[in-house]
């Protein structure tokens, strides 16, 4: 068996696809695992190129990037070895995640002869990461108000209150409860304080910036922590949340209900312990309570 045929034969045995193409982007070599992958066998595609019909490879926005934007061509063009995910044409008509690396091939002068891509199957990788995706927001969201749940307002305490023990960057913490919740229980059931605070949730998490965190601390209780505010701008957003909420409303037979929240908010200290921050919070949310509700407290 000359040298060939032998390196033929290894990869044939590889499990990820290989195939060559020449200087014309026509396949030459098409090994088998590019058979097993793609569906296509090494008869069907020999001597054309993978735009006929073929691999026809395309982005995750649709772009076919046989028109534009071809890892293998580009690799032959500057001579840069290329790696990207991306989708490939199925003999069967669907699409196949795959793993592609791409590289230039050449003669014993240098010049360019060809390209060689090997693909994997990246189904196992999207799986993969879409059920690490799944399990960190199950871990991390309060399946009612989608929200954070308790454990990730606790997490991003932490870490706000490292940054300022490190950097001097401030955070500040509004501490938030629905008014009169209870009521809405005891008169409309369960199902309607479900919706009351989904309603406040959402309020909440569509009117802070896109660092800031919401979390559902337990029951009616919320927790927002704001990120590099000053105790100016903590007063004037934990006010304009007070009066975004009580602007909302829910329809309950045939009877519209709005719904108002107080608020305790503080700035954090960075020789003081989260947990005094938290305390400092609640207390003033209870001020807030104490002096008719409906109303943000700061401190």
């Amino acid at each position: 068996m000359n040298s060939e045929s032998v390196h033929r034969s290894i990869l044939d045995q590889m499990y990820d696809g290989v195939y060559f193409v020449d200087t014309e982007m026509a396949i030459r070599y098409w090994n088998q695992g590019a058979e097993r992958i793609s569906g296509f066998t090494a008869h069907e595609v020999l001597g054309t190129r993978c735009m006929d019909s073929i691999l026809t490879h395309v982005d995750d926005k649709g772009t076919n990037l046989c028109l534009n934007g071809c890892p293998l061509s580009a690799a032959m063009r500057d001579g840069h070895p290329r790696e990207a995910e991306i989708y490939l044409h199925h003999k069967n008509g669907h699409r196949i995640p795959v793993l592609v690396r791409t590289a230039p091939l050449r003669d014993d002068d240098g010049r360019t002869i060809g390209g060689i891509e090997v693909f994997s199957d990246n189904r196992t990788r999207s799986a993969m990461r879409d059920e690490i995706e799944k399990l960190t927001k199950l871990a991390l969201v309060d399946p009612l108000t989608e929200a954070g749940n308790r454990r990730y307002g606790e997490m991003t305490l932490r870490s706000r209150h490292s940054e300022l023990e490190r950097y001097g960057w401030p955070y500040g913490v509004l501490m938030i409860d629905i008014d009169h919740f209870k009521s809405f229980n005891d008169r409309f059931g369960h199902d309607t304080g479900d919706r009351v605070l989904r309603m406040v949730a959402q309020t909440l998490l569509a009117n802070v910036r896109s660092f800031d965190a919401v979390a559902r601390w337990g029951g009616e209780e919320f927790v927002v922590i704001l990120e590099k505010v000053d105790a100016d701008e903590l007063a004037a957003r934990a006010a304009g949340l007070c009066r975004l909420v009580a602007a909302s409303n829910l329809t309950i037979e045939e009877t519209v209900h709005a719904v108002t929240v107080s608020i305790g908010a503080t700035t954090a200290l960075a020789d003081e312990r989260v947990e005094d921050v938290l305390v400092r919070a609640d207390v003033l949310l209870y001020r807030s309570k104490a002096e008719g509700r409906n109303r943000a407290t700061y401190g």
